[in-house]
């Protein structure tokens, strides 16, 4: 080999070693940015409303914020579950209304106690998540599609049920009902409580079983899983049911607060709940769903709609507002989408 080549073969060597470690290097740091950078802006956005609003900084406002994530953090909980399967679920608001109207329907025409009506809302509820689970695992179609049918479906029974979308009153509810989703303890609603409770419970199949480990499986590869061994119909039949019943108790839970169910409700939800799950993600090590990502992300959520409405904004305007932040919070997540979905669809 002469000198030249030589020459050229080193210089091309170092070329190559710089270029991997600029590339490694370049990783790291966006690795770094994505879980750091949603912290900061949540840090950042507090500093904001803390400075424009005086009342804002106060045990009052905290309280607010925790309380009125309750509804939301069910629904981004349910949500959780699904993605982890490599799935989405855009029929919450079906399962939601059953909760919310189904408790309504039973109480008004059976007299039952509350909760043997609130029982029977969230089993109905149920189906929701086995007709997913039916479009999905038997009739192979994709989970967006599926879920998506069913809430049209949804959305069209209550429209009939309600002679074209009105509200139904229940001012009548037993003050024992009442209490469960306006009542408080230590400062906090009961309805905080239950979503804590089922934050514990999710947490801990999601992360500590063998079930949770299955199913982040089953999203991340579903061949390879299902090469494995794994009972992907199963997994996801349940994971479809689990959704369905804690939206169902998320719906029936506002009704216990309002005394009245409007429907479509459950549909305001969704996106802030999709939302929440994808910016939990983004905090994650492995970039995946997960429980306590998607609790921060709520209070988040929570926090940014508690100070706009301090702020007295008018309502067009925070919507865009809203929809600002949320794009550079989920910026955050840039390349998310494919890894949490990557070999999940059915």
């Amino acid at each position: 080999m002469s000198e030249t080549t030589r020459s050229v073969a080193h210089s091309a060597s170092q070329s190559a070693g710089a270029s991997q470690s600029a590339g490694a290097s370049h990783r790291d740091l966006r690795a770094t940015l994505r879980r750091a950078g949603f912290p900061a802006l949540f840090v950042a956005m507090i500093l904001f409303f803390t400075v424009r609003i005086p009342v804002f900084w106060s045990p009052t406002t905290a309280f607010n914020i925790v309380n009125g994530s309750a509804v939301l953090l069910l629904i981004s909980l349910a949500m959780t579950l699904v993605v982890t399967s490599g799935g989405i679920d855009l029929s919450v608001d079906a399962s939601f209304a059953i909760g919310a109207w189904g408790v309504i329907i039973v109480m008004l025409n059976t007299g039952l106690p509350w909760p043997i009506a609130l029982a029977i809302a969230v089993a109905v509820a149920s189906l929701v998540g086995l007709l997913n689970a039916l479009l999905i695992v038997k009739l192979r179609i994709s989970p967006f599609l599926a879920t998506l049918s069913v809430y049209f479906i949804g959305r069209s029974l209550q429209k009939a049920g309600t002679n074209g979308g009105g509200s139904v009153e229940f001012y009548d509810a037993p003050a024992e009902f009442h209490a469960v989703g306006s009542g408080r303890i230590l400062g906090i609603d009961v309805k905080m409580w239950i979503a804590a409770v089922i934050v514990i419970a999710l947490w801990f199949l999601v992360s500590r079983t063998s079930f949770g480990h299955r199913l982040d499986a089953l999203g991340l590869q579903s061949r390879a899983a299902e090469n494995a061994g794994i009972a992907a119909n199963r997994y996801l039949t349940i994971t479809y049911v689990i959704s369905a019943v804690v939206c169902a108790l998320a719906g029936a839970l506002l009704t216990a607060q309002l005394q009245m169910y409007t429907p479509m409700t459950g549909y305001t939800y969704q996106n802030d709940a999709i939302s929440a799950v994808f910016i939990g993600a983004a905090m994650s090590s492995r970039v995946r769903p997960n429980v306590p990502g998607t609790l921060i992300a709520v209070l988040f959520l929570s926090t940014l709609g508690t100070g706009l409405d301090l702020m007295g904004l008018d309502f067009n305007l925070k919507v865009a507002i809203r929809g600002f932040v949320l794009v550079v919070a989920l910026a955050v997540a840039s390349g998310l989408t494919k890894r949490v979905v990557r070999g999940g669809g059915r």
